[in-house]
């Protein structure tokens, strides 16, 4: 979030209100579009890549990838029992008339002749003006017309890539963890599955954190990288967009087993022993805190866990922390998008605000066979008052220790919750 504190309470009303300013202004952005030549927005979209590709054969080809998958994840323990989101999702593991199956998509890689990429969003336009909606995806966007691409009467300075460009650039990718690791570094992996042997000549990427220019190294992205900027679009000879598996935040079973793969610890890493990890969030109010960190921190303590910041630490060193963890008890957020190179087994609680709860780590705990529990408080903590899937997305998290201290002494002793 990018939001300073004072206004985070207001983050549902200004999503609500930049939703309908895309579909006004995008009205009006489209209409004049065609009197602007290349620099005008997009005039039409597709929902999907197979039709992109089928209005503009001459410029666009969908090379395939791995097929759709099937996800089958088993019930979830937690307090309180039987919390109604887990047992959805399980629900939809077992698909009914009613109720279809929990679904990866499959994949593929766009390959566009005069290909545009506009944004840090990464919004895929045609030479035709098409916006590829499906590779193209944002947040809480479901609707073409209410992509942010149509916020602006055009699609700003122009920077031309001679060659074939890469773009792994997406929602989130500029400034989360999670979402740089799943949706920017891990659709290498579906590039490599529709284009053995591809080499670019440049990638699209945000790079300008440290964490970034890690994970891209470790990753073996090497060459010229361009950072996307908002109001600024990129073309190229040949523009490449891998299709995002983790565009619903469902952590693909294929795209963990390839960043496990790549993406290793050190060779020293574990020599400490098992660690148990308590994962801090810091002290500063409506950032997804644990509340009673310091009442609960002296009991864990006296159990041998170790207090971790992990933007304290290079993306080596959490990998390798991680990796040596027995156990590892954090309130949701995403430092534990490194459990995805936890060992199998690995014992974990994931602590939630009773105003905001997201499976997206969940997911990767399933794909990687944790031994996984969660703890709801009852409510969040300076909630706005707004309503909205996402209204309590920075509250933070009040639980008596005594609750989290029951489950963790539970989890450690092999106890089914």
């Amino acid at each position: 979030m990018t939001l300073p504190s004072w206004l985070r309470p207001w983050w549902p009303l200004f999503k609500r209100l930049h939703l309908v300013a895309t579909r006004l202004l995008g009205h009006l952005f489209r209409a004049i579009s065609p009197l602007l030549g290349a620099r005008g927005v997009p005039r039409r979209a597709t929902y999907h890549a197979t039709e992109t590709a089928a209005r503009e054969p001459g410029a666009v080809v969908l090379h395939p990838g791995r097929p759709e998958e099937r996800l089958v994840r088993p019930v979830t323990s937690g307090e309180p029992a039987h919390y109604w989101l887990f047992e959805a999702v399980h629900a939809a593991t077992e698909p009914t008339p009613d109720v279809p199956a929990v679904t990866v998509p499959a994949t593929f890689t766009l390959e566009i002749k005069g290909g545009r990429l506009t944004g840090d969003y990464g919004a895929t336009t045609t030479p035709g003006k098409v916006l590829d909606h499906e590779t193209s995806t944002y947040f809480g966007v479901f609707d073409w017309r209410e992509h942010p691409i149509f916020l602006r009467p055009t699609l700003g300075p122009v920077e031309h890539v001679a060659g074939t460009a890469l773009s792994l650039t997406t929602r989130g990718t500029a400034e989360n963890y999670y979402h740089f690791l799943y949706d920017a570094i891990a659709r290498l992996a579906v590039l490599e599955d529709c284009l053995p042997g591809e080499r670019p000549d440049v990638v699209i990427v945000p790079h300008k954190t440290r964490y970034q220019r890690q994970l891209l190294e470790l990753a073996g992205v090497t060459g010229t990288l361009i950072q996307p900027e908002r109001g600024k679009t990129i073309s190229a000879d040949r523009l490449l967009v891998p299709s995002n598996p983790n565009w619903a935040l469902q952590a693909p079973p294929a795209s963990v087993a390839w960043l496990r793969a790549r993406l290793r610890p050190s060779k020293d890493a574990g020599a400490e022993g098992p660690l148990r990890l308590y994962v801090t969030r810091g002290d500063v109010p409506r950032t997804r805190r644990y509340i009673e960190e310091a009442e609960l921190w002296p009991h864990l303590e006296r159990r041998g866990f170790r207090m971790v910041d992990p933007g304290q630490h290079s993306v080596q060193e959490q990998i390798d922390l991680f990796h040596a963890a027995e156990i590892v008890v954090s309130p949701h957020g995403a430092a534990l998008t490194n459990l995805t190179f936890s060992e199998p087994g690995v014992k974990v609680i994931e602590m939630f605000a009773g105003s905001y709860v997201h499976l997206g780590l969940w997911a990767i705990c399933q794909a990687v066979g944790a031994d996984y529990r969660y703890l709801i408080g009852d409510g969040g903590s300076g909630g706005s008052g707004q309503r909205g899937p996402n209204a309590g997305v920075l509250d933070d998290v009040s639980i008596q220790p005594a609750r989290v201290l029951a489950a963790v002494d539970a989890l450690l002793a092999g106890e089914t919750a």
